[in-house]
């Protein structure tokens, strides 16, 4: 009898250890937010062509999930308080360097507290991501909620 115990005792054990806590979020390369496809698309409102993305299942996968993601902080407006995380420093980014609208982020904090960060200075953040096909005043990625967590 005893040996049937330790047998149920050491089953619960392992059964408990096998769940992964559900608000560990999910750790995101840029190589992964590679998984989508742009076309060009009308804009009438700004009557421009601009880049219209399809996510693939990859990234279908993460949206609204809660990630981590490790970039570079680029200002965009410091008076709105408003950044974007990118896979590559300032030089090489999408804005400058040719870099594609995969590897940028818009970065939404939870809190509101105006702190600054400085161009190029590498964080790791944790959010909710979006993913943006219709507003064309955001990024097709969005961390909505994001934290530092370095």
């Amino acid at each position: 009898m005893k040996s049937f115990n330790t047998i149920i005792f050491l089953f619960c054990i392992t059964s408990l250890l096998a769940f992964k806590p559900t608000n560990e979020p999910i750790k995101v390369t840029w190589e992964t937010l590679r998984d989508v496809t742009f076309k060009k698309k009308w804009y009438a409102e700004e009557s421009i062509y601009m880049l219209h993305p399809t996510f693939g299942p990859s990234v279908q996968k993460l949206k609204n999930q809660q990630v981590a993601i490790t970039g570079y902080i680029l200002p965009v407006d410091l008076d709105a308080n408003l950044y974007v995380l990118s896979a590559f420093p300032f030089s090489a980014c999408f804005f400058c360097g040719g870099a594609g609208p995969e590897t940028v982020m818009t970065l939404n904090f939870k809190k509101k507290d105006g702190k600054k960060f400085k161009t190029d200075e590498r964080l790791t953040f944790t959010g909710t991501l979006k993913l943006n096909t219709d507003d064309i005043y955001q990024m097709n990625y969005i961390l909505d909620g994001a934290e530092i967590t370095n």
